[in-house]
């Protein structure tokens, strides 16, 4: 373990998983207590035990974000008391991976689900976490984008929208809570080796072909990416998008 973020405190969510959990681990890894939340308990305390194996600290908060303004508030006030005091950190992770799908196919519980915790969750939680954060000076929120919220994608328009209202979110809270020192910044996976991505894999070949790097990301490649964010290191970046994509985004 190295100690990039020793002594602070962040709250991951959609941790029980995937990119989220690496997010999590890599965290901890540098020194981050981190609060991990999801649905599923059984597979948080799997996530926080790994943690713990490896040296570092974490702690669970169940938490179902499509449950709205309850659960977040919830959340937030379990993170700030695990905390003692403001988050350091805030990832908003939480998202619906919508398989593609003609639009007139799109059911409207689906429509309804996925912009509650893709784009609500995140606007809420910012809003509880974020002015604890400015009223001392510092931290830090990273959003989880996506490469499909900077480009058209057949099938893909209902993710994608609610992908490009997070990278909107990123710019608009770059300028409000950026003056008070609190930095906000995007991640923006493209495709990223994880079990829900393997289920789309003749979907995602064209794209994946067309990469530069001609392979996807691992989520420890897109974990190391928000890392570099929460850190000092990216003392002065404000409302940017950092793409974890081989390349796709700009060729």
């Amino acid at each position: 373990m190295s100690a990039r973020l020793q002594g602070r405190t962040a709250l991951v969510t959609g941790s029980t998983g995937g990119i989220g959990e690496a997010v999590a681990r890599a965290l901890a890894a540098e020194g981050a207590h981190v609060v991990v939340s999801g649905r599923d308990t059984a597979r948080g305390e799997k996530v926080v035990a790994s943690i713990a194996e490896r040296g570092g600290q974490a702690t669970f908060v169940q938490a179902d974000l499509a449950d709205g303004l309850p659960a977040v508030t919830a959340l937030a006030a379990a993170a700030h008391r695990l905390a003692g005091g403001p988050l350091d950190i805030l990832v908003n992770n939480a998202a619906m991976l919508i398989e593609p799908r003609p639009t007139a196919e799109v059911e409207e519980d689906l429509i309804d689900r996925a912009l509650a915790v893709n784009i609500k969750a995140a606007f809420l939680l910012t809003g509880l976490v974020a002015p604890a954060m400015a009223e001392r000076g510092s931290g830090a929120v990273i959003n989880m984008g996506s490469i499909n919220g900077l480009f058209g994608l057949g099938g893909s328009a209902l993710y994608s929208t609610t992908k490009a209202a997070v990278h909107s979110l990123t710019k608009s809270w770059a300028d409000e809570y950026g003056p008070s020192g609190v930095r906000v910044n995007t991640v923006a996976p493209g495709p990223t080796f994880t079990d829900k991505i393997a289920a789309m894999a003749d979907y995602l070949a064209p794209m994946i072909a067309a990469i530069p790097s001609r392979r996807p990301s691992t989520p420890e490649e897109v974990a190391a990416a928000v890392v570099f964010l929460a850190g000092d290191d990216a003392a002065n970046i404000h409302g940017a998008t950092l793409s974890v994509d081989g390349g796709r985004a700009a060729v």
